[in-house]
């Protein structure tokens, strides 16, 4: 039986790669020469970068379907299989996928290569270039009682979920039940306390606010005499600052090349018969990721306005780069229009920028955003992110340096 077999890769400033393993050193030396190495990937850039380096010598596959959010996924037990079945796991960061850990614990293969593509040390605070919104949040001074056996009749539509700090969470209500003389009110909760009513949400929007701690919201319909006849199932908004840390860190040409010499390496150690193959993709690939280096800093080199305004905080890693500033907006929903207060923000901030383009990331409802541009009078642009590529887009030869040159004409509207 072959020993238990762990590697950790991560990325070293001084020697380039460093291999750790827990446990000990595999006796047959990698893979075996007459099967197929089987990579197991999380989403979108690190499948890529793999793949790039791979080619036609292992079988890699990604468990992150487009459309799914890397932090809160949960893998399945056909995912977890495939995971203890596979050569090789490879994954970007805790940070960004911090499912991880406990995945590993679970584990039980003997010598599965785990790598971590990206180095904690280089990533970027999340705590700057943050649109400083000015609104407060008005609670009552006490808990109000809410019975918790009233109907839960009332649909609430709007992002529930994912935010960072600072973010607006806007949500709306909806019911066939509503007559005229009904009363609205809106209630958070933070942990274990009570249900508290804010004393300044009381129409069928929601507008708030978040402070950096989770909370649940719900609404609740009271007729005429003041008694509560329908409410919301609570909606859970959570707040993820990555510890204060963007684990975007794919979105920068010259630090995704460190993600590939780890994916490289890992790939060496588990079939050490295609070193050659192997670094040879990945030379050519790093000789693209420079040359998409070489337009960016070509194209922003000499511009006077360096600010961009965007949906989501997500393209740090660019704006670091190639000295530009990130204003992100934040926290506008894919389903719920923004409110006028919201607009007025919005175009604040637009007129304070003098900024001719908003954007808003790939995957997101654009009508939205083409509600945000007509009433700020602003153009409207996608960004990818690259969290999150289809099939059809893949198929349609969509890759990294394809997309990552279309958000580098996409900025160049903003950027001059």
């Amino acid at each position: 039986m072959r020993k238990k077999w762990f590697v950790s890769i991560m990325l070293s400033l001084v020697a380039g790669v460093t291999l750790f393993a827990c446990g000990q050193v595999q006796s047959d030396n990698g893979a075996k020469d007459n099967e197929e190495l089987s990579v197991v990937t999380t989403f979108y850039p690190v499948y890529e970068f793999t793949k790039k380096v791979a080619g036609d010598r292992a079988d890699v596959s990604m468990i992150i379907k487009a459309g799914t959010d890397a932090h809160g996924f949960e893998p399945s037990a056909r995912d977890v299989a495939a995971i203890n079945d596979a050569d090789v796991f490879a994954y970007s960061s805790g940070e960004m996928e911090p499912w991880v850990g406990g995945l590993m614990d679970s584990l039980d293969s003997e010598d599965l290569i785990t790598v971590r593509t990206a180095d904690a040390d280089s990533f970027i605070s999340t705590d700057v270039h943050e649109h400083d919104h000015q609104e407060s949040n008005e609670s009552n001074e006490s808990s109000l009682e809410v019975a918790e056996d009233i109907p839960t009749s009332i649909e609430i539509n709007g992002l529930a979920g994912h935010y960072h700090t600072g973010d607006h969470v806007q949500l709306t209500s909806a019911t066939t039940q509503i007559e005229d003389s009904s009363s609205i009110q809106w209630y958070i909760r933070e942990a274990s306390a009570d249900w508290e009513a804010i004393s300044d949400q009381t129409k069928e929007t929601f507008e708030y606010e978040t402070t950096g701690v989770n909370f649940d919201v719900k609404v609740v319909y009271s007729d005429d005499a003041g008694t509560a006849y329908a409410q919301s199932v609570p909606i859970e908004i959570v707040i993820d600052d990555h510890e204060g840390l963007d684990p975007h860190i794919w979105l920068d040409p010259v630090l995704a090349q460190d993600q590939v010499t780890v994916i490289k390496e890992a790939l060496i150690q588990a079939d050490p018969a295609g070193k050659a193959y192997y670094e040879e993709n990945a030379e050519k690939f790093i000789l693209e990721l420079k040359k998409l280096d070489a337009d960016y800093e070509a194209a922003f080199s000499s511009a006077t306005n360096r600010v961009f305004v965007v949906q989501h905080q997500a393209f740090g890693y660019i704006a670091q780069r190639y000295d530009l500033e990130q204003i992100a907006v934040g926290g506008i929903s894919t389903e719920v229009e923004p409110s006028p207060s919201r607009i007025a923000e919005i175009s604040e901030l637009v007129k304070e920028h003098a900024a001719p383009v908003i954007y808003y990331q790939q995957g997101a409802d654009s009508s939205i955003a083409q509600t945000v541009g007509q009433e700020t009078a602003t153009e409207i642009e996608v960004l990818y992110d690259l969290e999150s590529v289809s099939q059809e887009m893949q198929d349609d030869g969509m890759d990294y340096i394809t997309l990552m040159r279309k958000n580098l004409k996409a900025l160049q509207l903003s950027i001059q």
